[in-house]
């Protein structure tokens, strides 16, 4: 089912009373009143891309169920010329044997029912090739039924993939500005969802097999940028990394986190091993991959890279679950 999910990028500020008839502006927000703001637009952020990589996998299965369809119909088609051409073969012998008149408004019908219709007249067409027309024109038109719903289906599909990248790209230009803000301040400590090892790119842990290679995948792509519906080489989403991470340990994961969310064993928090899904925010639409000491590896939002962060503090706050593929 389609999931329509509802934006409301906001700004941080702060009320204060005003003096009768003097006018005041707005303080300016705090660090941390920028930083929650931050937070927030992140989970709101996490939540539109993966519903926009949903949408785009709708879109990606309508249009291949439109072009299944246009195939069969192409099909038929070509199944229905043959059987013409078989009735062609017919009506020469029937010009042969002198009834041209019904032959010929046979052969000069376009419509498969007008063929139908007429071919009764016409006593050398045998009841099975009668049967195989009928066929022929009740599949066609099943199959015009098939190939209006296939379109509709897509268009749908496209403007939903359209509305669900302008809402995502709506958070993310708020998203920018708030981190632009925080950045103005001096001595920002990064807290929150912000923060992480940005560096390295060498995985060391005791993971092996194919945990291993995908930690050793996802430390290989430490630095590059967040960019949504990314699945490298150039960036990635959240869910992007999980799933080309494990990809290169040879385990195959659905695209978006709430579908990750149903692969492999749950985990309990205390039994995590590096290589596990992590997963969090109520709708689990955040995904990363526990890299041991209470740590994990992820693409944040679009005001970050792809980085190490510890699970304390915010993110230990967010944690739905664990999965172990």
């Amino acid at each position: 089912m389609r999931r329509r999910v509802a934006t409301g990028v906001g700004i941080v500020t702060a009320g204060v009373m005003a003096l009768p008839g003097v006018a005041q502006a707005d303080p300016e927000p705090t660090q941390q009143e920028v930083q929650d703001e931050i937070d927030r637009l992140t989970e709101e952020s996490s939540e539109l891309v993966d519903a926009a990589n949903e949408a785009e996998e709708e879109r990606e299965a309508a249009e291949a169920e439109l072009e299944d369809v246009e195939e069969r119909i192409e099909t038929e088609t070509e199944d229905y010329e043959r059987l013409r051409q078989r009735i062609g073969e017919l009506a020469g012998a029937a010009y042969q044997g002198g009834d041209l008149g019904s032959t010929v408004a046979v052969l000069g019908s376009g419509d498969p029912q007008d063929v139908v219709d007429q071919a009764a007249t016409l006593e050398y067409i045998s009841q099975n090739r009668q049967a195989e027309l009928e066929q022929y024109s009740a599949a066609a038109e099943r199959l015009e039924e098939l190939r209006a719903e296939a379109e509709a289906a897509l268009e749908d599909a496209e403007q939903a993939e359209t509305e669900a990248q302008e809402a995502a790209e709506e958070v993310e230009t708020a998203l920018a500005e708030q981190q632009d803000l925080l950045e103005s301040f001096p001595e920002v400590t990064p807290s929150g969802s912000a923060g992480g090892t940005t560096t390295g790119g060498s995985y060391t842990g005791s993971a092996s097999g194919s945990a291993g290679a995908a930690l050793d995948y996802a430390y290989a792509q430490l630095g590059d940028p967040y960019v949504w519906g990314g699945t490298g080489p150039d960036g990635f989403d959240c869910s992007g990394l999980t799933m080309m991470a494990w990809q290169a340990g040879g385990v195959s994961l659905p695209r978006t986190s709430q579908a990750q969310f149903s692969v492999g064993q749950p985990v309990d928090r205390s039994s995590l091993q590096p290589g596990d899904l992590l997963f969090f925010y109520g709708g689990i639409s955040h995904v990363g991959l526990y890299v041991g000491d209470g740590q994990m590896i992820h693409a944040p939002n679009s005001s970050s890279t792809v980085q190490v962060v510890s699970l304390a503090g915010y993110w230990d706050g967010q944690f739905q679950g664990a999965r172990r593929p």
